[in-house]
């Protein structure tokens, strides 16, 4: 028996226990994750934006993919599925945060680290990661002692109702959204200078432009960001371009030249990065919905790159109505989030050079 992650938003939460709970589904990029499941295993199931694990699941069937819509009325993305049996699922007021001592403390991924430090994320940042055996049997041992008993974690009614998204009926689908708090209840960082947020992105900048370089992609930067960056990060022979070989209008090339990073292969972008370093976490959001906008027929991968406390901030705003009602699609569906944890992780593996971009969706996540 194999123990693995099973993310849940506040919303899923709700509706998956609403249900006869029978199915749990995954995305369509987490199929070969997926094949590695066994009937037998068990998913640790964990509520993100609150950090609490809320129940056990029993995997009773091998995968298989369904487009039958469960638990959205259309366009449902959960359609790589698993028959279960909970043995556990707990009330809201149940779900043990991760943070509390008991549980902070017995972990091997979390025991020995502070909450502030990004690195313990790794493990619940998505669904169908393998959960060490000690972890798993510590974590179903306390949820089954939580639904006889054990201790009582209130959650505020009203904050509970602000994590849940809405959705919104398009013509051809049905969008999730968001409509953030008042954007001055966001505390600023007081301890943080504004040049330790410009070195940052440039940092981030120049690990993003090195990973390109190592997988055979040139690389785009603002030139006003070229010296900054080149302080970290000395291009091989021609892998930093000083004109994007694009056939735009104006007005899409100025938005594009403004990018923080873009990966090009030969006349094609194929990745386009945005730092997001500050509090507000806009102008990248922006950047990347007008050029959406612009072009609405463009099918590359973008990414939001921001600290792991900066996270939830990103999700909240890309779900905005403006942005999940665009002409050509939920900005949601082609813009993720890459940590700085996630970079600087993913530039550490072997053979890094002779490994497909599309390492990286196994990095980012998906706001929903």
């Amino acid at each position: 028996m194999r123990f693995y992650t099973d993310l849940f938003t506040p919303e899923t939460y709700q509706e998956f226990g609403k249900s006869s709970r029978e199915v749990s589904g995954f995305r369509l990029t987490q199929k070969k994750a997926a094949q590695k499941v066994r009937i037998g295993d068990r998913f640790i199931c964990y509520m993100t934006k609150l950090s609490r694990w809320i129940g056990v699941l029993e995997v009773v069937s091998e995968c298989y993919v369904d487009e039958t819509p469960i638990f959205y009325p259309a366009n449902d993305p959960f359609v790589v599925r698993f028959r279960v049996r909970p043995t556990v699922w707990l009330p809201r007021d149940r779900c043990v945060p991760i943070r509390d001592n008991q549980v902070w403390d017995a972990l091997t991924f979390t025991k020995g680290t502070s909450p502030t430090d990004g690195g313990w994320t790794g493990m619940v940042r998505r669904s169908l990661n393998r959960i060490p055996d000690e972890d798993g049997r510590f974590l179903e041992q306390l949820l089954r002692s939580q639904e006889s008993g054990g201790e009582t974690y209130p959650v505020d009614d009203e904050k509970f109702r602000r994590l849940v998204s809405s959705r919104i009926r398009r013509a051809d689908k049905i969008v999730t959204v968001t409509v953030p708090e008042n954007d001055a209840e966001v505390e600023a960082d007081s301890d943080t200078t504004e040049a330790e947020p410009i070195r940052q992105s440039s940092h981030m900048q120049a690990l993003l432009a090195k990973c390109g370089e190592r997988m055979g992609f040139k690389t785009w930067l603002p030139r006003n960001d070229r010296a900054s960056v080149q302080k970290e990060w000395t291009p091989e022979s021609d892998a930093l371009i000083d004109v994007l070989p694009l056939n735009y209008d104006d007005t899409t090339l100025r938005t594009i030249e403004q990018i923080d990073v873009l990966w090009l292969k030969g006349r094609a972008i194929i990745r386009a990065f945005e730092v997001e370093h500050t509090t507000a976490v806009y102008s990248g959001i922006l950047r990347m919905a007008d050029l959406l906008a612009l072009q609405p027929n463009m099918d590359i991968k973008l990414h939001i790159v921001a600290p792991e406390s900066r996270k939830q901030k990103v999700f909240t705003e890309i779900l905005r109505p403006v942005f999940s009602l665009l002409e050509r699609a939920p900005l949601s569906e082609s813009c993720t989030f890459l940590s700085y944890d996630s970079l600087e992780e993913l530039l550490t593996l072997k053979h890094i050079g002779h490994i497909s971009d599309t390492v990286l969706d196994d990095y980012a996540e998906e706001a929903e």
